[in-house]
């Protein structure tokens, strides 16, 4: 088109479409971006793919802290505090604290959660049983 030469009805409506389609296609785009990024973590372990236990609990609940957890043997453990790391709870869906959650891989393979009081019912035996199970199910 030369400068100072007008557009038809016909050929705005084109640029229109062609605009509106562009934008659909971009809409489209982000969101699967979007979710592709917030899948990413959801029952990824924090800890990489190390067979790993971590305790998600808060400061709130400092009076029912685990404090076994550090003591499990052949895993890493890991402590997370959601009250600091107010993302950690939506990313590993944490409704409850304390929580401990065994990752293998980088996967969760187990969970224990505390009672409605907040108390972890789960013993270091029953996680450490576990973790065992775990080791033996991989050879």
């Amino acid at each position: 088109m030369l400068k100072g030469e007008k557009l038809t009805n016909k050929e705005t409506t084109n640029m229109e479409k062609d605009n509106t389609s562009l934008k659909i296609f971009g809409g489209y785009l982000l969101v699967l971006f979007l979710m592709l990024i917030s899948s990413s973590a959801v029952g990824q372990s924090p800890c990489g793919d190390d067979l790993c236990v971590v305790q998600f609990n808060a400061g709130f609940n400092e009076a029912n802290k685990v404090t076994w957890v550090g003591e499990l043997s052949d895993c890493s453990t890991k402590f997370i505090d959601i009250q600091k790391d107010t993302k950690a709870a939506g990313i590993y869906k944490i409704v409850v604290v304390p929580t401990i959650v065994i990752y293998n891989g980088g996967e969760e393979v187990h969970r224990f959660q505390a009672n409605i009081m907040m108390q972890m019912e789960a013993t270091k035996k029953e996680v450490q049983e576990k973790v065992d199970e775990i080791l033996m199910d991989s050879f």
